[in-house]
């Protein structure tokens, strides 16, 4: 069964899907529930048989497809992949569990499980084709996530998604063909194969190129300015479960495709753009921590500081070392628990009070203290406090980026500060003061199925806040067999002296004898 344990990952839940209709609609959240509930088990499995020792792919899987145009159907996963595995598995789980008396949540579930295929699929598919295919296809469950039990503005805003993010995916497309073209006649062979990608040696003016066709497409489903003008509409239509899914994992495939894709395979390119992209990140950082400031309405403030958020994983992905890259995707996962543990609980009072704007709240502390705790917790650990997850995160990040700017990391630390202001803002609003709305002197506490979903996120938040080392570890291992690999395959003195030499001589005193031993 480990043999075909992504492959079961990855299908399980369709599988699941398909059967579900035939479900009877007053047992389909069990049922989801239940589905859910293995998928997440055997993502466990997966981490529990993961050997954290080992940087490369394990458990892979190998089936040809188009052989004559070296398209298979390649899985596998590394310390980079398996985490956003697992966390796209748990809040399937969680997002279905705390599930309310949504019309069609028939419907709703089974969307919900195709979603989780095509998640799965993007993060383990080594085939550049076959990653391609679930990446697209991921656009359609939540399409009609929005578009079907969304807000007043939902086709809008699905249809906004779907052409910023397809027009991307197109330009991407482009960039693949091409790379498959080049290893062609590097090798006479055709193949989309990742792996194979990355033994091509390309010259900086190709990179250059290759490099801003695949940006384009990861650019907007981070998404980084000036592309970020979809998720706002987004997350700001979408019902509480498409919010959730979207901050704590679809975001991710952009900044998991550069680590994936754009460094290993132009580390030049990443060289030459690392300042410009900076300085786009420092953009998103503080720009969009602004914005959140003068929202009105409390999910569109947990929406922009998602974004903000973000420009701190790429800052972290484009510092080109260990401590930058390996600090970006723990950020990923930290910023997946954190916001998609916001977007529920913006979710439980929106469901008491069906309205999301501050000013309609107040002294919700008084009435509401359980919620008031989980939500003060969340905040903190979203504004970087430290012993919570983000803080992890944030400072790997920035440490990686001051190695390579002082003055640049020194703009984006601002945005912790900014970030604080926002955040303990809305806080302030919604939960101090005296109780000045009569709907909101009678407001039921946390119940137990809203306990159920968000007591594991905050355990989550301290535990990896107080001991990143089970989920840092892994991924540290595997960052520096891609970060040695850009540095063997960069060919200009910028990329040489961008990117770190991790193979370097060791001194070794025997009696006062330095006898030096290369590895």
């Amino acid at each position: 069964m480990l043999d075909h344990i992504l492959s079961l990952l990855i299908f399980f839940p369709a599988l699941a899907a398909v059967f579900g209709f035939m479900i009877q609609k007053e047992s389909m959240r069990a049922y989801g529930v239940a589905v859910s509930a293995i998928e997440f088990a055997l993502a466990l499995w997966l981490w529990y048989v993961f050997d954290g020792n080992v940087s490369g792919m394990q458990f892979m899987e190998s089936l040809p497809l188009v052989p004559s145009f070296g398209i298979n159907y390649i899985l596998g996963v590394d310390g980079i992949s398996l985490f956003i595995v697992i966390l796209a598995a748990f809040f399937t789980m969680i997002g279905i569990a705390s599930l309310t008396d949504t019309p069609n949540v028939k419907y709703m579930i089974i969307t919900l499980l195709f979603l989780q295929m095509t998640m799965v699929g993007v993060f383990v598919a080594l085939d550049a084709i076959v990653f391609y295919i679930f990446w697209e296809l991921s656009l359609v469950p939540m399409l009609y996530i929005i578009g079907a039990w969304g807000g007043p503005l939902r086709i809008y805003a699905s249809v906004k998604f779907f052409l910023y993010t397809f027009t991307g995916s197109l330009v991407m497309l482009v960039g693949m063909l091409f790379m498959a073209y080049f290893y062609y006649q590097a090798t006479g062979v055709w193949s989309f194969a990742i792996l194979d990608w990355y033994r091509l040696i390309l010259p900086e003016s190709f990179q250059l190129w290759l490099f801003a066709a695949f940006f384009i497409g990861f650019a907007i489903k981070v998404p980084m300015f000036p592309f970020h003008t979809w998720l706002p509409y987004a997350h700001g239509q979408a019902p509480t479960i498409g919010s959730v899914i979207l901050a704590a994992i679809l975001l991710k495939m952009g900044t998991y495709a550069f680590i994936r894709f754009s460094l290993p395979m132009f580390p030049d390119a990443s060289a030459f753009f690392m300042v410009p992209i900076a300085i786009i990140a420092i953009i998103m950082i503080v720009y969009t921590a602004m914005v959140a400031y003068a929202q009105k309405d409390v999910k569109q403030v947990v929406a922009y500081s998602s974004i903000s958020h973000m420009g701190v994983i790429i800052l972290g992905t484009f510092a080109l070392n260990v401590e930058g890259i390996s600090g970006s995707i723990f950020l990923m996962i930290a910023h997946g628990v954190v916001s998609g543990a916001l977007f529920l609980l913006v979710g439980v009072i929106y469901d008491r009070r069906h309205t999301k704007m501050m000013s309609e709240f107040g002294g919700l502390a008084q009435v509401m203290p359980r919620y008031a705790t989980i939500f003060g917790l969340m905040l903190m650990a979203s504004v970087g406090m430290p012993l919570t997850i983000n803080f992890v995160g944030e400072f790997l990040s920035l440490l990686g980026f001051y190695q390579q700017s002082h003055i640049l990391t020194l703009l984006a630390g601002t945005a912790i500060i900014v970030g604080a202001i926002y955040m303990l803002a809305a806080y302030k609003k919604m939960f101090f003061g005296e109780v000045t709305k009569e709907e909101n002197k009678n407001l039921k506490d946390v119940n137990k199925r809203e306990w159920v979903a968000l007591l594991p996120l905050g355990i989550i938040t301290i535990w990896l806040g107080i001991y990143p080392k089970p989920v840092l570890e892994p991924i540290n291992n595997s960052v520096k067999s891609i970060v040695q690999l850009m540095h063997n395959k960069a060919t200009t003195e910028l990329g040489k002296e961008r990117i770190p030499d991790l193979v370097k001589p060791k001194v070794v005193i025997i009696e006062k004898t330095i006898i030096e031993e290369v590895h």
